[in-house]
This record gives structure tokens, sequence and C-alpha cells, in this order.
């Protein structure tokens, strides 16, 4: 018998003042059995970042065709691929020859990923938006992590502070370039 999907529940109080996106809002993620929760965390805290009209969770890890997260508008193309995690340079070719953004929030070896989409020679590497995430604030995240989750994430100067419950996590998010 196949082990199921574990749906986690998030409470969103968005305060990104980088971007001017204050909102409240509600996720479910569900989380697939062969899922690490430091991915998971870290494609909500993408998710988070990434908040706007029309992103949403791709199918998840069982998808090799979909991103972790996309935006699409209204008339469903393509606007945002992202995804989470290290991404082979070929997957993200195929990506960025969708025409859409892709962004890419990692957590190890992003620098090794930057030299690798440059010696592959990656469709529109200059455009590639490379994010590496603090791996040790991603566990500190884990640490809180239940069935049903509330966090305060507020971004200023590039930099994340996520609150849960009394804990305030800062998630420090270095800029990797690739092309």
């Amino acid at each position: 018998m196949a082990l199921s999907a574990t749906i986690r529940r998030f409470e969103i109080e968005l305060a990104d003042s980088d971007r001017g996106v204050y909102e409240s809002f509600e996720l479910r993620a569900a989380q697939h059995p062969s899922e690490t929760d430091r991915y998971l965390v870290a494609r909500v805290l993408a998710r988070c970042l990434e908040h706007d009209e029309g992103v949403e969770f791709g199918r998840g890890v069982s998808a090799d065709d979909e991103p972790a997260i996309w935006r699409r508008d209204l008339r469903g193309d393509l606007l945002a691929w992202i995804d989470v995690g290290s991404p082979t340079p070929d997957r993200l070719h195929k990506a960025s020859k969708t025409g859409a953004r892709v962004a890419v929030y990692g957590w190890q070896r992003v620098d090794e990923l930057a030299r690798a989409i440059e010696e592959r020679g990656v469709h529109r590497r200059d455009a590639l938006e490379l994010h590496e995430l603090d791996v040790k604030a991603l566990d500190a995240l884990v640490a809180h992590l239940d069935r049903t989750n509330r966090w305060s994430v507020a971004v200023s100067g590039g930099v994340v502070y996520v609150t849960v419950g009394t804990e305030l996590v800062e998630v420090a998010v270095r800029d990797v370039r690739a092309g």
C-alpha cells in the first residue's frame, strides 16, 4: 500500500516591505512521503517570497514536468517557473525556454549549480534567479513544523524574518549569479 501525502496548513501574515506586499492568506501544502521537512519548509518560504496573484504550488515532487511553484496569468499562460532545491541545469534549460521568469530557491551547492548552468550553456542563463536560503534557519523552522502552522513573515532589505510562536527565525537569502 502506497503512503499518502500529509496535508500541512499554513496561516501566513506576510509583510514584504521590499516589494510592498502586505497580506494574510492560507496555504495548504501536500507533503509527499519522499519530501523532506526541510524541502517543504523551503517550498513554503519560497511561496511566501513569490506571493502574487496567480502564484500556486505545482503538483509536487511527483511531477517531473512542473516546478515546485508557478505563476500563471488569467489565461493560464506561464509567467514564472520557481524551483526549490537543486534542479539540474537541463531542467532549468527547459524551463527558461518557456519564456517565463525562472527562479530557484536552494540551500546547498547553489554556487556549484551556478557553475553547472554556465558550463551547460543554459538558455537565458543571465536571467535566471538563484537564491540560497540559510540551511540553519530552515532547520529552525522545521523544528516547529506541525499539521497546522501560523507564520508571520516579514521581508526587509533582503532578509526574511519568520515568527513561529514566540521564536523569531532570521533567514538570510543570498543571491547567486548564474550568468
